[in-house]
This record gives structure tokens, C-alpha cells and sequence, in this order.
């Protein structure tokens, strides 16, 4: 059996994979992989998709859910086109590499933007905090869960400009007030699918007011409002497995069992990387992920004996980022709490040789 504490790729149910492995063979005499995303059996996906979208997160009315291609990457580039207002003026928070990214695709399509908060002088270790936003903007932008460094927003930031927020790393693993954002987007492959698709929750009140003059008819979410999410073909694959994800999802509690769980299994391992003498956590006090828990040994004479135990325990994917060093574990919705704790077995197993 494999642990799968991967970063990239999301770890879903078993049962999720076994249908969607069995759509890809027959949905209705046809592979899921050739049938018409014009068809009723695909149109239907796509609404179930979109209806469950709202359903586990309590999306009220007035929003928009869209699954789109091109993953959060390109969405740096959507959401700030789509919000784009006659101040051409844009606040971030810069809290690793994706705020980066983001911070420079705004630029990129003529933002002035102000970056008025950042972690950047102690390597993103923890979130900004006491900061002032400056009145003027289009739209304040922020990361919620920092995947490389392994930091998190606690709350929703306060702010009277429209919010625009990338939840790729944490959506539907806690409870968020739809209400309060303008745009949210995630890359489907974390907690919600395969990588194809993206979920953006667009405020109607949004959609073509933008003044940019380029604005690309693909990247306009308005357009792809006004097609149901088919204004080309769409990630027929990613759809119909985050279709089942959410359904898996809802029928196990929603995601407010779902945060109970991923506050469970963090605390089993912050647990224990606080009173092993051999590991010490890369992220300290409120700030640390839920989803993505960075550590590292505090001698790397360890190193060998460590990675000997996790690689023959199963575990993959518990290799840092380089950004970093050390050990992530990405602990996303579908991984359990077994899983967890056979990790932290194997890091008492090398406190006890030591």
C-alpha cells in the first residue's frame, strides 16, 4: 500500500478512481473520453458538477461556478483581467511563489500593483499581519494556503475593496463565506480532481465589467458564463472525476467533516514534529498549513536513516520543495488519518534508534 503525502497530483478515494476508471471504458455504450460535450449525458455531468460546487460550499445566489482549462496559472491572468477597473490598482499579499506568480501576471496585463503586505524577508514562513490596505484598488488579491512553504490564512481577509482569492491548494477543506469574495479559483488537482480543470466562483456582478482594452475572448469569464462553461470543449475527464469527488465529499459529512478530519491528522503530526527531538517545523505558531506541513530534521546526519524508513513504509511524495529543504507532507482531503500515523510511527521508530 502507498502513503501519498504528493504535493502536485491530489490523492482521491479509491472509490473515486474505480468509477471514474470505469466511465473511461463505458458511460452509457460510449467512453467518457468520446462522448459529445454537447450531449445530455455530458451536459448533465457538467451541471451535477456545478450544482454539488454550490451545494458543499454553500454558494448563495448571484455566483457563477465555472470549470475551465488552463489551470491557476492562467487564472493569475483571468482574475486580474475580469477585475480590471478604471484605477488600473491592485493589492497583494505576497506569501510565496504563487503570490509571486500572480503578482506578476497583474503586471503584466497593466496593473499598478501594490504589494502591501509580504513574508518574503523570512523565507514565507509565516502571513503578514497589522498591514494597511490602501483605499483605491480594483481588487485585493491573496494566496490562501501556501503549498511550497507550508502556511495558511486562518481568516478572510477584511477588506472593502472587491476580493479576489486563489484557493488552489485548500478548497473544500474548510468552511468558507462565498459571499465574501468577488472571484475565487483553484486548479481542480488538489482537492477537488485530475489537473485540467480550473473552478472559478465568480460574483455575477463581476462579469463583463471590465475596462481592460485586452481582454482575449477565452479570457473573458463572461463569455464562459453565458456558455455554461462551453465556450470550447471543456476537461471532460477532470469534470466528471470532481463530479465524484464532490459527491464522495457530501456524502461523507461535507467539508465541515472534512476539516475536522484535516484538523486531526495536522495535529498528529505537528504533534509530533514538536516533541521529537529529532525534527523541528519550518512554519511555527497559527500560521501553519492544514494542508501542506514543511519540517525538517535538525541533524542531517538522520537523513539517510529517515528516508530509508519512509520509502520502505510506502510513503511517497514527502520530499521538500527545494525553497525549503527538508520534508513536506501534503495531507489533502482524501488522504487518512492511517496514513498519517504510519508516518509518525516511522519518526518515533528513529527518535527511539537515537
Amino acid at each position: 500500500m502507498k502513503h501519498n503525502f504528493g504535493a502536485g497530483p491530489c490523492i482521491l478515494p479509491q472509490t473515486v478512481f474505480k468509477q471514474a476508471a470505469d466511465a473511461v471504458v463505458d458511460i452509457n455504450g460510449l467512453s467518457l473520453l468520446e462522448i459529445s460535450h454537447r450531449s445530455t449525458d455530458f451536459v448533465q455531468i457538467m451541471e451535477e458538477a456545478q450544482d454539488l460546487v454550490k451545494k458543499a460550499l454553500n454558494v448563495p445566489s448571484g455566483y457563477t461556478v465555472l470549470f475551465l482549462q488552463g489551470g491557476a496559472s492562467l487564472a493569475f491572468t483571468i482574475a486580474a483581467l475580469n477585475m480590471m477597473r478604471n484605477s488600473k490598482k491592485a493589492g497583494y499579499i505576497n506569501t510565496g511563489t504563487w503570490a509571486k506568480g500572480a503578482i506578476n501576471e497583474a503586471k503584466a496585463v497593466g496593473f499598478d500593483v501594490n504589494v502591501f503586505a509580504s513574508s518574503e524577508d523570512q523565507n514565507f514562513n509565516y502571513i503578514p499581519k497589522n498591514y494597511t490596505i490602501p483605499s483605491d484598488l480594483d481588487f485585493v488579491h491573496y494566496t490562501s494556503n501556501n503549498t511550497i512553504f507550508g502556511t495558511q490564512f486562518r481568516e478572510t481577509i477584511q477588506t472593502n475593496a472587491p476580493l479576489v482569492c486563489d484557493m488552489s491548494s485548500d478548497i473544500f477543506s474548510q468552511k468558507i463565506d462565498v459571499s465574501k469574495y468577488d472571484i475565487i479559483y483553484a486548479g481542480a488537482q488538489k482537492n477537488l480532481g485530475p489537473a485540467g480543470a480550473t473552478l472559478f466562483i465568480v460574483k455575477n456582478d463581476v462579469l463583463g465589467k471590465s475596462t481592460s482594452p485586452f481582454m482575449p475572448k477565452y479570457l473573458n469569464l463572461k463569455n464562459h458564463a453565458d456558455k455554461g462553461s462551453m465556450l470550447n470543449t471543456p476537461p471532460v475527464f477532470s469534470i466528471y472525476t470532481s463530479m465524484l469527488n464532490l459527491r464522495n465529499l457530501i456524502a461523507n459529512g461535507g467539508v465541515d467533516a472534512a476539516a475536522e478530519r484535516n484538523q486531526a491528522k495536522a495535529n498528529l503530526l505537528y504533534n509530533e514534529i514538536d516533541n521529537n527531538p529529532l525534527f523541528k517545523a519550518a512554519v511555527q505558531g497559527e500560521d501553519r498549513s492544514l494542508m501542506n506541513v514543511t519540517f525538517l530534521l535538525n541533524d542531517d546526519a538522520h537523513k539517510e536513516s529517515f528516508d530509508t524508513l519512509w520509502n520502505d513504509a510506502g510513503i511517497v511524495g514527502l520530499k521538500g520543495h527545494r525553497s525549503v529543504g527538508g520534508y513536506r507532507a501534503s495531507m489533502y482531503n482524501a488522504l487518512t488519518i492511517d496514513s498519517v500515523k504510519v508516518l509518525t510511527d516511522i519518526m518515533k521508530e528513529l527518535k527511539n534508534r537515537n
